[in-house]
């Protein structure tokens, strides 16, 4: 029996079982690439095929966090036939395999799926099923790192004016849903603006159909109306999620994030990043940029969008680097579950006792 959840009363693709769940030897992950417009699971049958679902961003934001775990449930029933020494070595091996999804987010992910490999060897010690042991696991995890945002997102929404306007950047996953569940409880009518968030449009098709489902106003911008929105539309709060956090103040979140901060430091709007700063990152040249298959940049949910030149002129390029980084100067403070820290001193969020939102020690 699972306690009591802490994804209640948010949208569907905040759901546990919507992100990514494991069952019979097989995990199903929502597929947010054509989400919205339709509703459709990717059925992985290995480890690997998880692994891969990450990396071709059939989840992101944060939901490879519940998929990668699901993902080491099925290696725990993939070897549950061999021996203990071969079952550990096994989840050692999808251990590594589904961390390494992507470049950027890889430190994170690794001290989760280790964390599984903990749990499966203490069920297999203890003669019961590994991969059930690793799925209940996920969600006591998933229960825990939300019952933290939830806890950021009062902070968060304590700088949003009464009825304000606020402008976010790509899926911020769950402190979006917990940061709107928490305006309804106090009445606060915001209104928001999502860029659309190219190539894939997370901020388009996710954002704010999550936002819209929550009963929010809600309007999509393109990827180069922020200044002009921010001007004439009065945003009062920009916000976005975070990759990752360097322990000297800077930001990793998807490409577009450090241009926005750039225009609300102009328009005199304040900059709230929700997440926790990353021990494992102790400055920002720590951080590896993943970049994507450039022809992305070159096409629109598929479809190209620029001229297809002849095989005997030089081709049109494409560029895409996935995230971008914003330096401390631009951001008015990170939202942690233990308040909102200035950027220069994220070790204090450690001193008040902070362990991170992907610390998952007391739950194995």
């Amino acid at each position: 029996m699972y306690e009591a959840r802490e994804d209640k009363d948010l949208a569907f693709m905040l759901q546990y079982e919507n992100i990514a769940w494991y069952e019979d030897g097989q995990v199903r992950i929502l597929d947010r690439r054509v989400y919205p417009a339709k509703t459709h699971f990717v059925v992985c049958n290995s480890h690997v095929e998880v692994m891969q679902a990450i990396r071709d961003m059939v989840t992101q934001s944060a939901g490879p966090y519940t998929a990668a775990p699901m993902g080491m449930a099925l290696a725990a029933w993939e070897c549950r036939n061999m021996d203990r020494k071969s079952q550990i070595v096994h989840l050692e091996e999808a251990s590594n395999c589904i961390s390494n999804a992507r470049p950027t987010t890889r430190k994170r992910m690794a001290q989760l799926t280790r964390s599984c490999v903990e749990v499966a060897t203490k069920a297999i010690e203890e003669g019961s099923r590994a991969d059930l042991a690793i799925r209940d696991f996920t969600v006591r995890a998933n229960n825990m790192r939300y019952s933290k945002i939830a806890a950021a997102a009062k902070y968060l929404v304590d700088m949003f004016p009464k009825n304000g306007t606020v402008m976010t950047q790509c899926f911020a996953e769950t402190i979006v849903g917990m940061m709107l569940r928490e305006c309804k409880r106090r009445g606060n009518d915001i209104r928001l603006f999502c860029p659309e968030t190219r190539p894939y449009f997370q901020g388009a098709r996710l954002t704010a159909t999550v936002c819209h489902k929550m009963g929010f106003d809600t309007t999509v911008i393109t990827d180069n109306m922020p200044a002009f929105v921010m001007e004439h539309e009065k945003v009062d709060v920009f916000t976005c999620a975070a990759d990752a956090i360097t322990m000297d103040g800077y930001v990793f979140n998807k490409v577009g994030t450090s241009q926005i901060a750039i225009c609300a430091k102009h328009f005199g709007i304040p900059v709230f990043v929700s997440g926790t700063p990353d021990a494992g990152h102790p400055t920002h040249d720590t951080v590896t940029i993943e970049m994507r298959d450039p022809r992305f940049s070159l096409e629109a949910m598929g479809i190209r969008t620029v001229l297809k030149t002849d095989i005997a002129e030089t081709p049109i390029k494409g560029y895409y680097p996935a995230f971008d980084m914003t330096p401390p100067h631009l951001i008015s403070g990170i939202v942690t579950e233990k308040g909102i820290l200035s950027p220069y001193d994220l070790a204090s969020y450690f001193a008040l006792g902070g362990s991170g939102e992907y610390s998952y020690k007391d739950r194995i």
